[in-house]
């Protein structure tokens, strides 16, 4: 299972990405924010989830592993494939989706291209009471800065635990900050490298 791809963007488009990883380049399904959020020939960490089907293996990328889940979860609802889970998540955010869920809003959920009205019900249906969990870590996670929210998804795949990856980067900012240079303006791996031989 490809579960993450760290490596550099070759190839961009609105729905599609090609993320090279030591010499091999892999085609990513993407939502257009995500493909928005992406340089072409910089580096990028994506969360992958791989969709097998008979006559292909596609892969679908996120930039933190909460959007993958919720992609995942969304494929448990019948009628709901990949293709629909991802036009979902590019349409609404976890936490406007977690709330509609929430609130049984049928009309924010129906206007998604590819749910309907049928759609909508039977997904707050299936996915009542399983959404809370995701749409409160989303709230949590929107005050942080892109970066930070990408570099702990990274250090969590890897192996660190949420406080020992926040430990590792707040010892990382303040090393930075004390040599003139702001987080943001670090290309995401060469962080990832800092933050591990920090956290060594």
């Amino acid at each position: 299972m490809i579960s993450l791809l760290n490596g550099t963007v070759r190839s961009l488009l609105s729905d599609r990405a090609i993320i090279e990883v030591q010499g091999v380049g892999y085609a990513v399904l993407v939502t257009s924010a995500t493909s928005a959020s992406l340089t072409l020939g910089a580096p990028a960490i994506l969360h992958t989830s791989l969709v097998v089907r008979e006559d292909s293996l596609t892969l679908f990328g996120f930039l933190d592993e909460e959007s993958k889940n919720t992609f995942e979860l969304l494929q448990t609802v019948s009628g709901v494939g990949p293709k629909v889970a991802l036009s979902i998540l590019g349409s609404l955010s976890i936490e406007d989706l977690a709330r509609a869920i929430a609130q049984e809003n049928v009309g924010v959920i129906e206007k998604v291209p590819g749910i309907g009205k049928k759609g909508a019900q039977r997904m707050i249906l299936e996915l009542k009471g399983k959404m809370t969990r995701v749409g409160a870590h989303a709230n949590h996670l929107s005050h942080q800065p892109a970066w930070r929210e990408q570099l702990t998804s990274a250090l969590v795949s890897l192996g660190f635990t949420p406080k020992d990856s926040d430990n590792a980067i707040s010892a990382l900012v303040s090393r930075l900050q004390n040599e003139g240079i702001d987080p943001a303006d670090v290309a995401l791996g060469d962080l990832l490298k800092k933050a591990l031989a920090n956290g060594k």
